[in-house]
């Protein structure tokens, strides 16, 4: 089955049961959400929309925007993931790219990228917007009520959902019921729906499913391209090692977790957009939570605002190393849950998975490297001559947009395998940086910040935080001229916003006399780079 197929015949299946709650607390049952989605699909179906056709998905995440998700997909079209907040020239390569027919973006943005006061105040804030009404698209959506800015024509996310029979979210009772309402008091399916366990959608597995801007710059802008079948076998697997189902509670924001809790009848929650920790660990408590997901930093000042709840039984971390100490503080938090660090990348997820405990041990014995398990079943590994890992597996994304898929895919990371076949990282090839769940290859964006006027050399460099695991992003340049020096750094803000991507934006500018080099080709010295860095500080 694919994996709409999945979502609907898991909804048919148990309609009166409780499928999401947002951030707000309110409630969407089972047999609520496969109503939504499926008229939301024959909407998009009615209005234009076909197979193969690829959808701009600005929308934040909430009830809505899993709905529009999951029913473009199930009427047959692909979702681009591209921040618009990555600058004008970022967006425009990233869009020539990916040729979208259709826009959907909530009507705030759309107000924020077109009005005159709007666009101002928003640059003022920091934040460049593209004019998305102006898209070379077949059709814009939008979401939320209509506001000045939103395009002519644009078709309206309500009015779909209006097509369906309503069901009232609830803030009240217990995680895992329904909300006020049932699926038997629902009405009938609108007359685009099909019948509950016959969800027909015709929708070929291998077509693309998502398509999610990663890095690259405005020359050379990188999408990963997903389909039903590769996200469909990452469901499957992360389910197959992390047990879901009815009565558990899963508190994330992550759709690659989410999606198997909805799969397996589990309820999703989301925290509210931007939830600072204490109010995460709050509905981690409030909601009961079985199962939840953090980026290491993230974790570590969750577990600074508070104990955590002992309904808990998975703490997922990944996105970036969890170092032992966090480790060690995660187990003593949760006795009665499993900690588990996730090996994964955009390209395919999962990878590896390792026990907190497996990790500690791996450090403790003096064994060099960061230990993150053996290769799920289905997932290959391999290592290249010079030490890189490559990887193939039915999780395996179909290649980046615009090019042939390769037949193993390079990660980037060093690593061996031990004794007992697990992966051990040895370090970044290519230096690449973490930051978060964002990985920041320096190669890719150093070329666009040398191409900047006043700019002679440039580099990426991240220092380490022992204490989170992530990474303070540096950047160091060279002045073409010593009278430029000065004024380099605020220009450099000014002027990054429209060249690179936004989540590879340092976190501090330094300027120096040279870049230091080594050997006889003079390569750039990235080790003493950061010492010379941390030297000056």
């Amino acid at each position: 089955m694919s994996l709409v197929e999945l979502v609907l015949a898991q909804a048919a299946r148990t309609p009166d049961a409780t499928a999401l709650i947002a951030g707000d607390g309110a409630r969407l049952s089972y047999g609520e959400l496969r109503r939504r989605v499926l008229a939301v699909r024959g909407g998009l179906r009615a209005a234009g929309l076909r197979p193969g056709d690829g959808v701009l998905f600005s929308v934040r995440p909430s009830l809505d925007s899993l709905v529009l998700a999951v029913a473009v997909v199930a009427a047959g079209g692909h979702v681009i993931f591209a921040d618009p907040g990555a600058g004008p020239e970022m967006f425009s390569a990233r869009m020539r790219l990916a040729r979208p027919r259709w826009s959907a973006a909530e009507s705030l943005l759309y107000a924020a990228s077109r009005l005159g006061p709007v666009r101002a105040y928003a640059r003022r804030r920091g934040l460049l917007l593209p004019n998305l009404s102006r898209l070379d698209v077949q059709r814009h959506l939008h979401t939320g009520r209509w506001l000045p800015g939103v395009p002519r024509g644009s078709l309206s996310l309500d009015a779909l959902l209006r097509q369906a029979p309503a069901e009232a979210d609830s803030p009240s009772g217990p995680p895992g019921h329904a909300a006020a309402g049932s699926a038997a008091s629902l009405g009938r399916l609108p007359p685009h729906a099909a019948a509950p366990g016959q969800a027909d959608v015709p929708v070929d597995p291998q077509a693309a499913a998502a398509v999610i801007f990663t890095s690259g710059t405005t020359a050379h802008p990188r999408a990963v391209v997903h389909t039903q079948a590769s996200l469909t076998a990452a469901l499957e697997l992360l389910r197959a090692r992390v047990p879901l189902g009815p009565g558990d509670v899963v508190h994330t924001d992550q759709l690659m977790l989410g999606l198997p809790t909805l799969i397996s009848g589990a309820c999703w929650s989301l925290p509210p957009l931007g939830a600072p920790p204490a109010a995460f660990l709050a509905q981690l408590h409030e909601r009961g939570a079985t199962h939840t997901y953090a980026v290491p930093v993230q974790l570590a000042e969750v577990l600074d605002a508070g104990p955590l709840p002992d309904s808990l039984r998975f703490v997922l971390l990944g996105s970036a190393p969890a170092p032992t100490p966090l480790l060690r503080r995660a187990v003593a938090a949760a006795p009665g849950a499993e900690v588990l660090s996730i090996y994964a990348m955009t390209e395919i997820l999962p990878v590896a998975i390792a026990t907190a405990a497996e990790k500690i041990a791996h450090t403790a014995s003096g064994a060099s490297g960061d230990l993150v398990g053996a290769p799920l079943p289905g997932v290959a590994a391999r290592l290249a001559g010079d030490g890189e890992l490559l990887l193939a597996g039915p999780n395996r994304c179909a290649g980046y947009l615009g090019d042939p898929p390769p037949d193993w895919l390079p990660t980037g990371d060093l690593a061996r395998l031990d004794d007992q076949g697990r992966i051990v990282l040895a370090g970044r090839k290519k230096d690449m940086l973490i930051r978060g769940s964002f990985n920041l290859y320096p190669g890719l964006y150093e070329p666009a910040v040398c191409a900047l006027p006043a700019v002679a050399e440039a580099a990426f460099v991240g220092l380490p935080d022992p204490a989170h695991g992530d990474e303070r992003v540096v950047l160091a340049v060279v002045a073409d001229a010593p009278d430029a020096a000065a004024a380099l750094p605020a220009r450099l803000r000014r002027e990054l916003p429209d060249v690179i991507d936004h989540a590879a934006l340092p976190d501090e500018i330094v300027v120096l006399p040279a870049l230091p080099r080594a050997g006889r080709a003079r390569k750039l010295d990235r080790p003493a780079l950061r010492r010379l860095i941390e030297q000056a500080r």
